[in-house]
């Protein structure tokens, strides 16, 4: 009937120990219809809206309003007005509530954007699947409830960069350029060159896909390379070094314990599996 609509919700209130895991799952749920309005109102907590029919409209404080299409999600952040509402025919909604400082860093790896409360998603089943696993978890209840479901809202939010529109499902090329060629000797600027982008341009995105500098990134892929090559062969430290692009051992060894937090001869003898 017209002006109906469905919805089931739970909430959890989650000790100090289990806030002590980084991200906590505060709350989860599913709409359908046509619902009131929301707001506008303030919280305390994030919230992802992943809105999967229909469409609607949000307002985030005093700026203009947001069309919104399905499928997408609406960001609520804490501390910020916010005001939506589904259009004539209503929408079907499933949302889920957490808290943490492990938030921070979702947001400074562009995970969520405060600039961008709504964002289009190209799909949201493996959203909704994960944010359906939270709600049989609380249906089902048990010693282990908080934990089960803090879990899997970092799946949640995996799950919905992996969505965004404006993401490449098959990966970022860009990303897969630089690790392609992550182990040559050449610069940051050669590697831009060599993608036929801007430095400038090449800072940014990495920025915004991985919360580094193309330099930091690059070091990382090394030495994700060189660990392999530690605990998977009997190869000399010195030739690991000249594998994934450090003529200088020395400067390699200084790099691996510096980002490691122990040296390359240590590091083989407590992972490797070689006899």
């Amino acid at each position: 009937m017209p002006g109906r609509f469905r919805q089931w919700m739970h909430f959890l209130t989650p000790s100090e120990a289990h806030r002590r895991l980084g991200l906590v799952c505060l709350g989860v749920g599913h709409q359908e219809g046509r619902l009131p309005t929301v707001g506008p109102r303030t919280l305390h907590k994030h919230v992802a809206v992943v809105v999967t029919e229909g469409g609607g409209w949000f307002r985030q404080g005093g700026e203009p309003e947001i069309e919104v299409v399905a499928p997408a999600v609406l960001w609520l952040f804490p501390g910020v007005e916010h005001h939506y509402a589904p259009g004539e025919q209503g929408w079907t909604e499933w949302f889920c509530d957490f808290t943490g400082p492990a938030v921070a860093a979702y947001q400074d790896l562009g995970f969520l954007d405060p600039a961008r409360p709504v964002i289009p998603l190209t799909a949201a089943d493996a959203a909704v699947h994960a944010i359906g696993r939270i709600a049989q978890a609380c249906r089902r209840g048990g010693p282990y409830l908080e934990v089960e479901t803090s879990a899997v809202v970092h799946e949640v939010l995996v799950a919905l960069r992996q969505a965004r529109a404006d993401e490449d499902p098959a990966g970022e090329p860009v990303l897969q350029s630089l690790g392609r060629d992550a182990c040559l000797p050449i610069s940051v600027a050669e590697h831009a060159r060599r993608l036929g982008m801007p430095l400038a341009d090449l800072r940014a995105v990495v920025r915004r896909l991985t919360g580094s500098s193309p330099k930091d990134y690059l070091v990382s892929v090394r030495l994700n390379r060189a660990k392999d090559l530690l605990a998977g062969s009997r190869l000399p430290v010195a030739a690991v070094a000249r594998r994934v692009g450090y003529d200088d051992p020395a400067y390699f060894t200084r790099i691996f314990t510096r980002r490691v937090g122990l040296p390359p001869s240590e590091f083989r003898t407590q992972e490797s599996w070689l006899a």
